[in-house]
């Protein structure tokens, strides 16, 4: 038998402590140590089977604990209107996005996840979130500080629910209003979307001096990860049909569609997502070319490639019909995370066996996986991967609501003031009696879109939080005057009554993606004979809610005022404002207006081009200057 003196046995001891601190020490765990050298260190200790799950993203309703933690799921989104309770709180948020995220800590690397959702006008899908008009509207303004400002906004809403990353923005270049995408393109020229890449930063944070282009950027716990989307040229598709085909020669897709990505990798943008799209038949989500080649290759993006919503899906024609080719075309392609979003379990068994059958190298598979942590990494995920609650404030407070209410009067565009030189705008706020009509006049899911609460945004004003525009205009006018509230008054009613004005707010009922595709982009019934009959008996100004330009040409005539106001939001008060001339109008159109469907396409700078109101167009005026 060995005996040990006291002090041998204390040396021993120490010498445990010390090989056990050792061995607990994990390179990949020190944020000291460089983004390069954690990636090395991290995927040099992962299995085949935890670099796939990195590469899953999966939807918040089948990402249960359990889940995570077998098949070491990468990232979880949540798709539009997928909430954790209706009318979730900023804390109920977190609380559910933590829970997921604990299950990935609780794996043996203790990789975490990051948590996507669309935050694509304000973070729309959260009840009581400040709503910011929607792109269309805000390339009206040319005004990126104002566009920073908001990016900054959407990060702090998105952050206070504890999400880190906001698959914004969309820097689409709509060149057809036929597309039901058009209003989340900031313009049919590629200057505008380029001058409102600004949001990134906004977003993520101002990239340092010294840093390399391409790599991507995240300045920490009130900052989101962005995502430019959608690779490449998914504005540009035949008659505006959503996922259909952009038919262009290669220097029409690099000098209309391509710049603004450009801008947005300059800028440190994390992510890119890929087009549902085609480019010359080529399917976006399978184009090697593009992705690797130019995206990876030329322009040296080191963020990670995220597909749409079952985009490797959608490669095939019917969607699904080969998955197995689907997964080799999208991650040959150079896709580094699926959105699958829910049978994640084929995608990691048809991806698994590839991998091993040599199909698809493992180096592929390493590439994708080193973008993904880098952006973890630089984004001090691993760091502060759990959320808490010290910005739940933040959702929609006063100061993003008065934000969002500059951005509304100045997205607004005066197309038409008065007949016979004599301008109706700005209206007298004093008058004795005046007439509100048209339904999108009372409507808060109408004002704010698609994209709002739910996927396609709905109808009514019990979704979110906000003011209408007749709320706007009752809080706006004097206390003398008479608001009269009649959504679509007779004639008997129009004649009955002595009207000083009526404010006419028509337009589009909400729509996302395919589901507002339209041939003949029509305002809703009844808006054609709303105006027909009010602007017939009274001095009118009409208001147009709408996600794009609409056929008005028959009614202007009848019209002695016409604003486009385009999707403004739940910031109601912004196109009161400027209507009683509290601020003036100052914004010009960034699309082009058409007289007839007929003539679309039609961009400016066009051979045959005959609008209704051109490119650039918007009349304006003065405040009001109001004695005391």
């Amino acid at each position: 038998m060995v005996s040990f003196s006291m002090p041998m046995l204390g040396f021993l001891l120490l010498c445990c402590l010390a090989a056990g601190t050792e061995a607990t020490y994990l390179k990949y765990k020190d944020p000291k140590q460089p983004v390069g050298a954690r990636i090395k260190d991290l995927l040099s200790r992962m299995t085949l089977e935890e670099k796939i799950g990195q590469m899953v993203q999966i939807e918040r309703s089948v990402a249960t604990p359990d889940v995570m933690k077998k098949y070491f799921i990468g990232s979880v989104l949540s798709g539009g209107g997928s909430v954790p309770a209706p009318k979730a709180s900023a804390e109920t948020w977190i609380n559910a996005v933590n829970e997921i995220q604990k299950a990935s800590l609780s794996t043996r690397l203790g990789i975490p996840m990051i948590y996507g959702i669309d935050a694509v006008h304000g973070h729309n899908n959260v009840y009581n979130a400040t709503i910011f008009p929607h792109n269309v509207g805000l390339g009206v303004t040319r005004d990126p500080a104002l566009i920073k400002k908001i990016g900054e906004a959407t990060a702090l809403e998105v952050r206070a629910t504890g999400i880190p990353y906001a698959f914004a923005p969309c820097i689409a270049v709509c060149r057809d209003p036929r597309w039901g995408r058009c209003y989340e393109s900031y313009s049919e020229d590629h200057k505008i979307v380029q001058l409102m890449t600004e949001i990134i930063p906004g977003l993520q944070g101002d990239l340092p001096a010294n840093s390399h282009k391409g790599v991507p950027f995240v300045a920490g716990k009130q900052k989101v990860a962005a995502c430019a989307k959608h690779f490449v040229g998914d504005g540009g598709t035949t008659k505006g049909i959503d996922e259909n085909n952009t038919l262009i020669d290669q220097n029409g897709l690099l000098s209309i569609h391509m710049p603004a990505y450009y801008n947005s990798i300059s800028k440190g943008v994390a992510t890119v997502m890929v087009s549902y799209s085609s480019w010359n038949g080529k399917r976006m989500h399978a184009n090697r070319d593009l992705v690797t080649g130019f995206l990876k290759g030329k322009l040296k993006f080191r963020g990670f490639v995220i597909s749409d919503w079952q985009g490797i899906d959608r490669i095939t024609s019917p969607p699904h019909a080969n998955y197995s080719y689907s997964v080799e075309a999208g991650v040959s392609a150079g896709i580094d995370m699926i959105m699958v979003p829910y049978n994640f379990t084929e995608f990691i068994d048809d991806l698994t066996y590839q991998v091993k059958n040599n199909i698809i190298p493992l180096s592929r598979i390493d590439d994708a996986v080193k973008r993904i942590l880098r952006v973890k990494f630089v984004m001090g995920l691993f760091e502060n991967a759990l959320a808490d609650f010290s910005l739940v404030n933040q959702l929609g407070n006063k100061e993003h609501r008065e934000l969002a209410r500059e951005a509304v009067r100045k997205s607004l565009v005066l197309l038409k003031n008065g007949k016979y030189a004599e301008p109706l705008l700005p209206l007298p706020k004093k008058a004795a009696k005046i007439l509100v009509a048209g339904a999108h006049a009372d409507n808060l899911g109408y004002q704010c879109g698609g994209w709002t609460i739910t996927w396609q945004g709905l109808g009514g004003n019990d979704l979110t939080v906000g003011t209408t525009i007749l709320k706007a205009i009752k809080g706006t006018v004097d206390p003398t005057t008479q608001v009269v509230y009649d959504q679509n008054p007779d004639a008997n009613f129009l004649k009955s009554n002595k009207f000083s004005y009526a404010v006419v707010v028509v337009g589009e009922p909400p729509y996302a993606e395919m589901y507002g595709d339209s041939s003949n982009l029509t305002i809703s019934e009844p808006g054609p004979s709303l105006i027909n009959n009010v602007c017939g008996a009274i001095k009118c100004v009409v208001v147009v809610i709408s996600g794009r330009p609409v056929v008005i040409q028959p009614y202007l005539a009848k019209i002695d005022a016409l604003v486009a106001a385009w999707l403004p939001g739940t910031e109601g008060q912004g196109v009161a404002d400027v209507l009683f001339g509290d601020h003036g109008f100052t914004g010009k159109l960034a699309r082009t207006w058409f007289k007839t469907v007929n003539q679309l396409p039609m961009n400016v700078g066009d051979r045959h081009y005959d609008p209704l109101f051109p490119f650039g167009f918007g009349l304006t005026t003065k405040p009001t200057i109001t004695k005391e």
